[in-house]
């Protein structure tokens, strides 16, 4: 699919197929789970980053069904190109109202990254100033796991992870993806 068709469908279904919630709710309610988290590990960043990708990874099986029930689309993508630009010009619109670019191709087209102009989870927010959240914590790692969580279902194993963060001080957010495999469907065991 074009990448310009992909941004209009996406454009299309964030006009009139989207019930709206208040951004900065959804902003502050996810800050505050972050917090929390924070509190219950005890500023370990490394389990908080894997509690919010294992969250998305939860929130990515389930929001695959409404991505596919919004957005009409009946023909799969014929590579994880396509795939990718559907992730970012109607996925990301849908569900954030943003539209990351797709850059960064490895030459097998099995990587990308997603870089985000705007973050709408990053509004508001401030890491912790105890010399740690700045170099180990990825604020927007649910992201990751939602990706994660969505492609599985559609039998694509993918790893996600950030690699810079303006809340880190880097000029830009960028989400690197991977294509790990395709899945194949698989038959349950039959019973003898």
């Amino acid at each position: 699919m074009a990448a310009s068709k992909a941004s209009r469908i996406g454009e299309e279904i964030w006009k009139t197929r989207i019930d709206k919630v208040n951004a900065e709710l959804v902003t502050l309610t996810y800050g505050t789970v972050v917090a929390q988290l924070c509190k219950d590990f005890e500023d370990d960043y490394g389990e908080v980053n894997k509690q919010l990708d294992k969250m998305g990874y939860n929130i990515g099986l389930r929001l695959i069904e409404d991505y596919l029930a919004k957005s009409n689309t009946t023909k799969r993508c014929s590579n994880f190109r396509e795939t990718a630009d559907m992730i970012a010009r109607v996925g990301f619109k849908i569900f954030l109202n943003i539209t990351p670019q797709v850059t960064n191709w490895t030459s097998d087209n099995k990587q990308f990254s997603l870089v985000f102009d705007e973050n709408p989870f990053a509004d508001f927010v401030e890491l912790p100033d105890d010399g740690r959240a700045q170099d180990e914590l990825w604020y927007s790692n649910i992201l990751c796991g939602v990706l994660r969580g969505a492609l599985e279902m559609v039998q694509m194993q993918v790893e996600a992870h950030f690699i810079s963060d303006v809340l880190r001080g880097n000029d830009t957010t960028e989400m690197r993806v991977s294509l790990i495999r395709y899945i194949d469907d698989e038959l349950p065991p039959e019973d003898d």
